[in-house]
């Protein structure tokens, strides 16, 4: 059975893109900790980031790192966090966050709402970047 985030790639779910090549989609989190907070995947799915093959594990990295570059252009702050969780859904996923403060990126604290509408001009934001 296809994970969400396989289907959110072909299309089958709706979300808000903001990169996407051959191997890898990136798009924002909808409930975020911070505005801008992206997530990476590759579109082959794997369960476990480390599972990855090493080379398209290294060119994630590299994908991530043009797409935190936008972020961080249309969401001015010290730097943009990198995390790996992984345990919400089983496809291999990067957090990208925009943060100030250690703080900004707890995942305890409540995430944000943000309207679609919002969410949309976001993505068209860190695209345009």
């Amino acid at each position: 059975m296809a994970s969400i985030f396989t289907k959110i790639i072909n299309g089958e779910i709706p979300s808000h893109k903001v990169a996407e090549n051959d191997d890898f989609y990136a798009f924002l989190d909808i409930s975020p900790l911070r505005k801008g907070h992206t997530l990476v995947v590759p579109k082959k799915e794997v369960d476990y980031i480390f599972d990855i093959d090493d080379k398209l594990l290294g060119d994630m990295m590299v994908f991530a790192k043009s797409v935190s570059i936008k972020i961080k252009r249309v969401f001015p702050c010290n730097r943009i966090g990198v995390t790996v969780i992984g345990l919400e859904v089983p496809h291999a996923h990067i957090h990208l966050i925009p943060i100030n403060t250690m703080n900004d990126m707890n995942f305890a604290q409540p995430k944000m709402e943000l309207p679609q509408e919002e969410l949309a001009e976001i993505a068209e934001k860190i695209r345009k970047a």
